[in-house]
This record gives C-alpha cells, structure tokens and sequence, in this order.
C-alpha cells in the first residue's frame, strides 16, 4: 500500500525559496559589504572552525574517499576546506549568480558546482550529504521533499541552530522569511511531521552561542 504523505506536507507550488535566497544575497541581508556573504555561520572561526575539523576526520575515516554532495553551499568558505578530503565534491546552491561566482573563484579537478532547487530538483549522486543550516529557512513542505530525495545516501551530515534546551521541533515557517528560532522552534528531522527513517544517528558537533542565541547542532545520520 502506498503510504500517504499528510496533509500538512503535501507539496504546494511555487515557493518563495530562490526569490529569497537571491535577495539575501544582493542585500547583503546576513552581512558583508560587498560580493557574495553566507553570513557568521559561515565565517565566524569559533563556529566554523570545531566544523571543518570535524567533517575532516569523518571523511579521513574512510580508506576509499567519499564522493559528497553540498547541498546548499553558499559562498563555500566551508566547503573550499572539505574539498581536498574527498574524491568528488559536488556543491549545489539555489542562487544562480552566486553559483557564477563560486564556478569562477572556486577550482579543483574534484569539484564542480550546480544551480538546482534542492526541493524540486533531481539531486546529483553521492555517497554523503552535508546539508548545513539549511532546513532552518525553509518550510516543512519543502524539507519533506528533499528527505524523501536523500534516501540513495549512505550518510548525511545535518547541522541545523536549535534553541538551547528543550523546544517544540518543527514549526512551520515561510520560505525566506526568518528561522523556526523566532517561535521558539527547530528541525528536527526523526521528529512529526517528517519521521525521517535511519539506521543510526551520532551527535558530530554541538557550539552552544553565546548570549542565550541558541545551539549549532551537527548530527550524522547513517541510512539504511
């Protein structure tokens, strides 16, 4: 029997998602006075830093090197460490000029990058899926249709900023328009609505932000 998605998931088109990245951008709306800037998160050293160490001890780990796959890749001043540490790394951004941008700053022989819409797109192949601070801008209609797409990897490396503490996970929100951090909210994927299936989850990385702002979460999950 074919199991029916809920109602409160069913996919609704179109979303507001790229028109509000592409703004972002051009507003310079998470900082930066010039170019292309995915925010602190992507730059401060105290966050960025303890992440990059991280992940390149989980892809050392491996005799033979994992092909991953980006997904939301911003301004890749994260990604640009990782590349080297695997056999192909695939980033892929919403934004079509940042894309521009990163194909012309950015080169590897490993490493190519792709404008697709993660929630409407066919997702390239890969061993391992690193999805960082992304679902937190986007609806729980949109992270639906991307989980059901990241079911043929082996791994994922999901990092999302959660309040500290105890709070209800998933409310929905607007394409765009903030973070579940306002309602006191977070992605939890293995949570309702989403009830994403896995064999195994570890907890990689937890930087607990100063000023009660809340908690950047790294979790691998090993699928089935």
């Amino acid at each position: 029997m074919k199991k029916e998605v809920p109602k409160s998931i069913k996919t609704k088109k179109p979303w507001p998602t790229k028109a509000a990245m592409k703004q972002v951008y051009e507003l310079h709306l998470w900082g930066g006075e010039e170019g292309y800037y995915s925010g602190e998160g992507s730059h401060h050293p105290d966050i960025i830093g303890p992440y990059i160490e991280t992940v390149i001890s989980f892809l050392k780990s491996f005799k033979k090197p994992l092909t991953i796959c980006d997904l939301g890749c911003g301004d890749f001043n994260v990604g640009k460490e990782l590349v080297a540490y695997t056999q192909q790394y695939i980033a892929v951004d919403i934004v079509p000029n940042l894309i521009i941008h990163n194909k012309e700053t950015f080169t590897a022989e490993n490493l190519e990058f792709h404008c697709l819409d993660i929630a409407t797109d066919k997702l390239p192949k890969g061993d391992c899926a690193i999805i960082r601070q992304v679902f937190q801008h986007l609806s729980n209609t949109e992270i639906h249709a991307i989980l059901e797409k990241l079911k043929h990897f082996a791994y994922i490396i999901l990092t999302e900023h959660l309040p500290e503490g105890d709070f209800t996970p998933n409310k929905d929100i607007i394409s765009g328009q903030g973070t579940r951090l306002k309602k006191q909210s977070g992605v939890d994927v293995l949570r309702s609505p989403f009830h994403f299936k896995i064999k195994e989850e570890k907890e990689l990385l937890a930087i607990v932000l100063p000023n009660a702002k809340g908690v950047i979460k790294t979790t691998l999950y090993t699928l089935f």
